[in-house]
């Protein structure tokens, strides 16, 4: 290859990378943007209270199962781990009170924001998106309907109120899911295993899981409605901009996490 073609493939490189960079600095500056706007609409009138109940079932009572499942077999597979790694060390005692401190510190909000960003945040990009393909958004805005307001504010709400709920119930199941394996399975005298937990657990231990729950939420339905917002190309831009809402709210729940673990701790 000569110098030339090599310094020709070199810029290429970069100038794909730089527009890699470029549209990821763009949308976050569109997301914020989005933020700023979802504050300022939030005390306006008119209320959209049965939109935020209507979006509270749709992220709360719908996640359910996915999250209480997915919490209680992480509680399982964390106990059972641990047991068997502290047995070693002859300190299986212990093994409640990291299950209850991994529980409610890191996995149940993150395993439940990740829950959540795959099934409620596909179906808000989605949603949003095929309103904006099929011009319906543009109606809104025609009928002197502000669509940040009628759209997005009670999505975001919705999911900042309704993502620490069910971190609560996911911290319960979570737990029990590994007290059960610990004593029924594993033999694990269940009066130490109590003690232990409620020794080392600590009120700063589920208060800033749920503030980190908060947070995801929030974040979730920021992205995933910009992205519906987004969306052009008919059908395969709806699906486009799905994925990468998916993709985007993942990526920031585990970004914000290791951030926001380094502030409170």
């Amino acid at each position: 290859m000569t110098e030339p073609a090599r310094r020709s493939g070199a810029a290429r490189l970069a100038e794909g990378l730089g527009e890699r960079v470029y549209a990821m600095l763009q949308d976050l500056g569109d997301i914020f943007t989005l933020f700023l706007q979802v504050v300022s609409w939030i005390p306006r009138p008119p209320s959209e209270f049965r939109n935020v109940v209507k979006q509270m079932e749709e992220v709360g009572v719908r996640s359910m199962p996915v999250v209480l499942v997915t919490a209680t077999f992480t509680g399982m597979v964390l106990a059972l781990q641990s047991y068997s790694g502290f047995q070693r060390f002859g300190a299986t005692s212990f093994v409640g009170s990291v299950v209850a401190l991994s529980i409610t510190r890191e996995l149940g909000p993150v395993f439940a924001g990740l829950m959540v960003s795959g099934r409620v945040g596909a179906s808000m990009a989605a949603e949003l998106g095929t309103m904006k393909v099929t011009e319906q958004i543009d109606a809104l805005v025609t009928l002197a309907t502000n669509p940040v307001k009628y759209l997005v504010v009670p999505r975001v709400l919705a999911a900042t109120v309704v993502l620490p709920v069910l971190v609560v119930f996911a911290d319960l199941v979570g737990i029990l899911g590994g007290y059960f394996v610990a004593v029924y399975l594993l033999g694990a005298n269940p009066y130490v295993y109590i003690a232990k937990t409620y020794q080392y657990l600590q009120m700063k231990d589920i208060y800033t899981g749920l503030i980190k729950a908060s947070v995801f939420g929030m974040l979730i339905a920021l992205i995933s409605c910009h992205h519906g917002f987004i969306a052009q190309g008919g059908a395969e831009g709806v699906g486009r901009a799905t994925t990468r809402a998916v993709v985007a709210s993942s990526m920031m729940v585990l970004i914000s996490d290791y951030f926001m673990t380094s502030f409170m701790f």
